[in-house]
């Protein structure tokens, strides 16, 4: 598949979102983006929020999270926030940081979809969220996602791949998230 190609496949499935999912749908993940701007990190109501939000199957680490002081918690994800928000390091690298910045907590040592999510709430401008429908997405472009430590830094490099492409062709996506939601939707 040509970069064009990919760029026209990804316009599409953007649009095909757009037009079929409500934007109330993710309402949740704005009102977690609002608390983080203005504190800096995220809590445990929050980490529920984006957990609801992405609909993830209910784990053990709920009940140690709920558990770990919120001060705790608080700090381990503003140290992520920070790693996101670097404007030192290149995107990848920044997710990478964040990713590893959340490791500590209960629910975030495995799997990427809920990290993801809360590293999205810490630079929305910046990040994208990983799941399974977007890494099938990618597959569906013709990009390859493997497995294994680093998985979101490496899905972020395609992201921002992607994003290149993208404005190379003015195609008219311009954020990260923008580029998961089409992937998401391909994936789908």
């Amino acid at each position: 598949m040509t970069a064009a190609e990919r760029c026209e496949e990804i316009v599409k499935a953007l649009a095909g979102y757009r037009a079929t999912v409500p934007g109330c749908y993710d309402e949740p993940l704005h009102e977690v983006i609002e608390r983080v701007q203005r504190s800096g990190s995220l809590g445990k109501v929050d980490i529920g929020a984006l957990y609801l939000w992405k609909r993830i199957p209910q784990g053990r680490w709920g009940l140690k999270l709920l558990t770990m002081p919120e001060a705790h918690v608080r700090g381990i994800t503003a140290a992520a926030v920070q790693a996101a928000r670097n404007e030192d390091l290149a995107t990848p690298d920044a997710a990478e940081a964040a990713r590893k910045a959340l490791s500590p907590l209960p629910g975030m040592r495995t799997g990427d979809a809920l990290p993801s999510a809360l590293i999205l709430a810490a630079a929305p401008d910046r990040m994208a969220v990983y799941d399974r429908r977007a890494r099938t997405g990618l597959a569906k472009v013709c990009l390859s996602l493997s497995d294994g430590p680093g998985r979101y830094r490496r899905y972020m490099e395609l992201i921002e791949q992607c994003r290149t492409e993208l404005a190379e062709q003015d195609a008219g996506i311009h954020t990260a998230r923008e580029v998961d939601l089409a992937l998401y939707w391909l994936g789908g």
